[in-house]
């Protein structure tokens, strides 16, 4: 996941200037809105390609893992489009329970999207296959390639 977020910096970067280059955005706080509108659809188009086109994003293919459906292919479009939408449920209990405490700061809010993403995570050891929640809705698991290109 840390390694997956160090290669969508440089997406969400690109992405954020062109959008600011199209919207002619002076102020960082100006369009807000359409931004986050805008890399949600960015990030969505990334990982929805990804997983249908191959099972893996550039991240998964360097630890060999595969993203498969019950029928061991890449997942079908509108399977992706749920796995991407689910795959929210690791951060977004958190952020709303930081926002409803009225939480402020970088600290007291990290504490608590680290509980949460630990939490989610814990979660998988309820699933008798060890899957994460959002895999389990949807239909879809992590497969080790043990370094070849086709699922196991």
């Amino acid at each position: 996941m840390v390694y997956e977020g160090v290669l969508l910096f440089g997406v969400v970067m690109a992405a954020g200037w062109i959008y600011a280059v199209l919207m002619q955005q002076r102020h960082a706080l100006q369009g807000k809105l359409g931004l986050q509108v805008f890399l949600f659809v960015v990030l969505a188009a990334y990982f929805i390609w990804a997983w249908t086109h191959g099972g893996q994003t550039l991240a998964m293919k360097t630890w060999r893992i595969r993203l498969v459906g019950v029928d061991g292919r890449p997942p079908s479009f509108p399977r992706a489009c749920a796995r991407f939408l689910l795959a929210w449920l690791w951060f977004v209990p958190a952020l709303l329970i930081s926002h409803l405490a009225g939480l402020q700061g970088a600290w007291p809010i990290s504490v608590v999207l680290l509980g949460g993403v630990l939490t989610y995570a814990t979660a998988s050891r309820l699933h008798p296959d060890r899957q994460f929640p959002h895999d389990a809705l949807c239909g879809t698991r992590l497969v080790d390639t043990g370094g070849s290109t086709a699922p196991r």
